[in-house]
């Protein structure tokens, strides 16, 4: 009797919650802010985020911290129609996601592509911390440069 009941109320805490297990995964979260990232929905994208955010350069260059910095650097880069991530790979251990993404963007020297490694650490359904170590950009061949 007493599983049965404990059982029932994780199934109405999850149904009531608007998250269950799975939609709070570190895979799922992660998953959740790209696809916000690539709808350019800045509220949906800093929901994915701790309030304490930090977001680094590899080894512990903090570029971003909190999560009204975060607003202000993102809501900048969604202002850029052909601003879009594609993941080449992905990792999970743990409460850790690591993507190799490609990104499409306009650079000030025009539009190109950029790879980068992010390892992104999830705590309590929330990102807490992101680590970026970003390639050369490959300029597209019609903007002069390759």
């Amino acid at each position: 009797m007493k599983t049965s009941l404990a059982v029932g109320l994780a199934l109405l805490l999850a149904t009531t919650s608007g998250l269950s297990a799975a939609d709070s995964s570190p895979e799922a979260v992660v998953q959740a802010q790209l696809e916000a990232y690539n709808a350019h929905n800045l509220d949906a994208f800093a929901a994915t985020y701790a309030d304490d955010v930090e977001l680094m350069e590899l080894p512990n260059d903090v570029f971003v911290r909190g999560i009204a910095q975060l607003r202000e650097r993102y809501a900048k880069a969604f202002g850029d129609p052909t601003l879009h991530a594609e993941i080449v790979n992905r990792m999970v251990v743990g409460n850790t996601v690591v993507d190799h993404e490609r990104v499409r963007r306009t650079f000030p020297e025009g539009p190109g592509t950029i790879e980068a490694i992010a390892i992104y650490v999830v705590e309590n359904g929330k990102i807490t911390r992101v680590w970026f170590r970003r390639g050369e950009r490959k300029l597209d061949a019609a903007s002069g440069a390759r």
